[in-house]
């Protein structure tokens, strides 16, 4: 049993839930104006982690087939046999539960939209199949989470999260489509939908760069709407970075380096933007 958690944990990237957490977690600090309380921050926390691993879970059992026939993805756990479909399904529908228990712990509204969430993160292992904004439909999937957060303490939603939700759905954009073009002549050959299937992968690192664009200009102005101050832009120059960094460390010529650029550089830009926008708000004022 515990071996068969561990290849499930393995299989759904469990430690990759730190993309969208810190956005959720500002978001839920922003809305509680400090500290959140103890029983809304352990419901929120289960929420999150429900709706990562069953849209995970999802999305292996969705891409089972054409992951066995990619050449990188072919070691997958459920491809390879390690994890057969029945128990990725019931881990599936599992933290679906745990999601719709947390949204019922915390308030009515976020128990009605709970179903809605679900079929957004569950419906992305599908877009892939007939557009190339299958992209921006995974940015929308993660932008829930900084959306639920601040639901799960106001109750209602309010327009700070939306700018949050804008500026993630950019960010997500971007690094997905630097991420897919490892498999453009695959998806290409097996008519699949991606922008570096499309465009190639030349002009899918310039969509990329534009995706992120639009997220800086997002949170540039988010700080002006909300008078964020020095403290804020600072961060703000230090994502600028690591963007810059990002995006010099692929080309399209040379994408060795991409594991690096979307697992270490990447994940790191949620964690500066939280902690220097709650710096801003709460230690500077």
């Amino acid at each position: 049993m515990i071996r068969q958690i561990r290849l499930l944990l393995d299989m759904i990237k469990f430690e990759h839930t730190v993309f969208a957490l810190p956005f959720a977690l500002l978001s839920l600090f922003l809305a509680s104006d400090g500290l959140p309380a103890p029983r809304t921050l352990g419901w929120v926390l289960l929420a999150m982690i429900g709706a990562r691993s069953t849209a995970m879970a999802m999305n292996r059992i969705a891409d089972r087939r054409i992951d066995a026939g990619n050449p990188r993805t072919k070691t997958r756990h459920l491809p390879a046999g390690l994890v057969s479909v029945q128990a990725a399904a019931g881990f599936a529908i599992a933290m679906a539960g745990l999601f719709v228990l947390a949204a019922w712990r915390l308030n009515r509204l976020a128990l009605v939209l709970s179903p809605i969430a679900l079929g957004v993160v569950w419906s992305y292992s599908w877009t892939k199949r007939f557009t190339w904004a299958s992209h921006l439909w995974l940015g929308v999937s993660l932008a829930l989470a900084p959306l639920g957060a601040w639901i799960a303490v106001r109750g209602s939603l309010d327009a700070l999260p939306l700018w949050l939700g804008a500026g993630v759905v950019f960010w997500v954009a971007g690094f997905d489509t630097i991420y897919a073009c490892q498999d453009a002549d695959f998806d290409r050959t097996h008519g699949l939908f991606s922008l570096p299937a499309r465009l190639g992968t030349r002009g899918a690192l310039l969509v990329a760069r534009s995706f992120h664009g639009l997220m800086l200009l997002v949170f540039a102005v988010m700080g002006i709407v909300f008078h964020f101050g020095w403290v804020y832009a600072a961060g703000l120059v230090c994502v600028t970075a690591l963007v810059i960094v990002q995006h010099a460390l692929v080309r399209s010529s040379d994408l060795r380096h991409i594991d690096v650029a979307f697992f270490n550089v990447n994940s790191s830009v949620g964690v500066l933007l939280m902690a220097f926008t709650l710096a801003d708000r709460f230690w500077v004022r």
